[in-house]
């Protein structure tokens, strides 16, 4: 079951029962709440809830390159959602996400940004800076090198161990950093083989949407020397 923080009673709180599930953005100024709805929306996709993907106008530019699903953008915010995303902490009387805005320079690398943000708790601030960036595209690359490595081998079922796992951290108020935890132990674990491990990142980045499978297929190629 899926649960989220609770700004009126400071607990997690189960999401309102149902089959929808009504998801407004009210910050468009910045990607770091975009990056949050995101997750939510496919989490809660995940546990077949059928997601109306909502926000006010979005003022930041290249917002689909953070992998960020496509909404609906409604002058005005809807009053009667079950759940708000929002940089800032909303007077609402529903459930209200607040995902503090980024603060540092906007990334090249959209990708490792997004990383960067799902390495943090996603109620704490996080600072998109030179060192931050270098160790999320280097934990990124790393994944990706595996997975294209992995894709090499014979298939084999998911783990669904490791799978739960990462579902449940997520399930736990969006637990993020506890999935991609998941993601380090996978690759490590030398008793999981390595088609296995392919379809678990596969299974899993349809959550985190970090573009895993993207080096897989690609091949170094080496300048060939003119004839002397």
């Amino acid at each position: 079951m899926l649960r989220l923080h609770d700004h009126r009673t400071g607990r997690t709180e189960p999401l309102p029962a149902g089959p929808g599930l009504r998801l407004q953005i009210l910050d468009g100024a910045a990607y770091r709440p975009l990056v949050v709805a995101d997750l939510l929306r496919r989490v809660a996709g995940r546990a077949r809830r059928q997601v109306r993907f909502v926000s006010v106008p979005v003022t930041v530019e290249g917002w689909a390159e953070y992998s960020v699903a496509s909404f609906e953008v409604l002058d005005e915010p809807l009053a009667d959602a079950d759940v708000y995303v929002s940089a800032d902490a909303a007077d609402v009387d529903a459930l209200c996400l607040t995902a503090p805005r980024e603060t540092g320079e906007a990334p090249a690398d959209a990708s490792v940004a997004r990383l960067a943000m799902l390495e943090v708790p996603y109620r704490e601030p996080v600072e998109l800076s030179d060192a931050r960036l270098s160790a999320a595209g280097a934990r990124l690359d790393a994944w990706r090198g595996k997975v294209a490595e992995w894709a090499t081998s014979p298939g084999r079922p998911m783990s669904r161990e490791y799978a739960a796992q990462a579902e449940a951290a997520l399930a736990d108020d969006l637990d993020s950093p506890g999935a991609l935890a998941v993601l380090d132990r996978l690759a490590a674990d030398p008793d999981v083989p390595p088609g296995a491990k392919l379809e678990t990142f596969i299974h899993l980045d349809m959550l985190l949407a970090l573009g895993l499978v993207s080096a897989i297929g690609r091949r170094n190629t080496c300048a060939v020397p003119p004839p002397g």
